[in-house]
């Protein structure tokens, strides 16, 4: 309950604090390239219930059809304002909106899309007992992943068979042990990755 209500409060305050940003940028995106300024994609969330995840959009107009992992600085796929979004992550913005709602928590586990939450073992399923984060430990971890990746001759391969697995034995763990102030030592965490690097 106390974790449900800090998500509302803070989600709710950033979203206000954070709309003239908010704003600026879905202009920028929605007129630099066709196809609008968000971008809606079913993941999984708590108790395997799929869920439309909101983001600021960063690639061109059917780009998923080529399929879901983006390899850093060399894909050709992601628009010119989506390299800076990703980059800052400012991209994840809206999914405040998810935590509003209460699809989403501001810490918890990555939500992922069916493909991969289909190739989870018994034990990874256990990441759904919770809700999905915007952040957790394994995001801090991984927050350079697409350049991880672009440097694989195989991206997919290399997510399903390295990253993926790592991530979820960060997030494992949170399942059991989360809490009010180990969530604020994530996000300061995250704030301190985001700004530092």
């Amino acid at each position: 309950m106390v974790k449900r209500l800090f998500d509302i409060l803070s989600s709710a305050s950033a979203l206000v604090f954070l709309s003239p940003v908010l704003l600026v940028v879905a202009i920028i995106v929605a007129v630099t390239s066709s196809g609008g300024a968000f971008f809606r994609q079913v993941r999984v969330g708590r108790g395997g219930k799929e869920f439309g995840l909101l983001k600021f959009r960063t690639m061109r107009r059917g780009s998923e059809s080529k399929g879901q992992i983006t390899v850093g600085g060399r894909d050709p796929r992601i628009t010119g304002i989506g390299y800076f979004l990703r980059r800052t992550k400012m991209d994840e913005l809206p999914q405040l909106w998810n935590v509003l709602i209460g699809d989403m928590s501001v810490v918890g586990p990555r939500p992922e899309v069916p493909k991969y939450v289909a190739l989870y073992t018994v034990e990874q399923r256990a990441v759904l007992q919770v809700r999905p984060g915007i952040t957790s430990l394994a995001s801090i971890a991984y927050i350079n992943e697409n350049e991880v990746l672009g440097r694989s001759a195989d991206p997919e391969r290399t997510y399903i068979e390295e990253v993926m697995p790592a991530k979820l034995a960060l997030d494992l763990p949170y399942v059991h042990e989360h809490g009010l102030l180990q969530d604020l030592r994530i996000i300061a965490r995250t704030l301190g990755r985001m700004v530092f690097g």
